[in-house]
């Protein structure tokens, strides 16, 4: 795996801590940044895509939701933070970053939610960005 490819992992699940945090504390993307950035060794991660992917998901959380909602049996808030956080961010990156292949984006948050997810969470992640993924990208490549 390349450096940046590796960068850019730590700087998703940094990400992915800095949103739990936020959902417990009510802290602004900006606050956990800077607390993040001074209190962790962020000296391997991508700080470039950690900020944009963090202020990303904050100032499109409302549109965001809209896609998860839509693609879920359930209220939103019935989703544990950190699946929600994971949701959050493989949206964010589908609708966002279209230089990223869609495999590679469910390819990552999968493996997040297999690490730091309830028993089971990384089916549902599958199952909601994967549906997500045939809206966002139609014309990426699916074969």
């Amino acid at each position: 795996m390349s450096q940046a490819i590796a960068a850019r992992r730590k700087s998703r699940r940094f990400v992915l801590q800095a949103l739990y945090q936020m959902a417990l504390t009510g802290a602004s993307a900006a606050d956990a940044e800077k607390e993040f950035l001074e209190e962790h060794n962020m000296q391997r991660a991508d700080k470039a895509y950690f900020h944009e992917l963090l202020a990303g998901v904050e100032k499109q959380r409302s549109a965001i939701d809209e896609r998860i909602a839509s693609a879920i049996d359930r209220d939103i808030k019935e989703l544990g933070h950190i699946e929600v956080s994971i949701l959050r961010m493989g949206v964010f990156e589908l609708m966002n970053r279209i230089d990223i292949p869609f495999r590679v984006v469910l390819n990552e948050h999968i493996d997040m939610a297999r690490s730091f997810g309830a028993a089971e969470s990384h089916r549902f992640v599958n199952s909601v960005l994967d549906r997500l993924s045939r809206e966002i990208r139609k014309t990426e490549n699916r074969s």
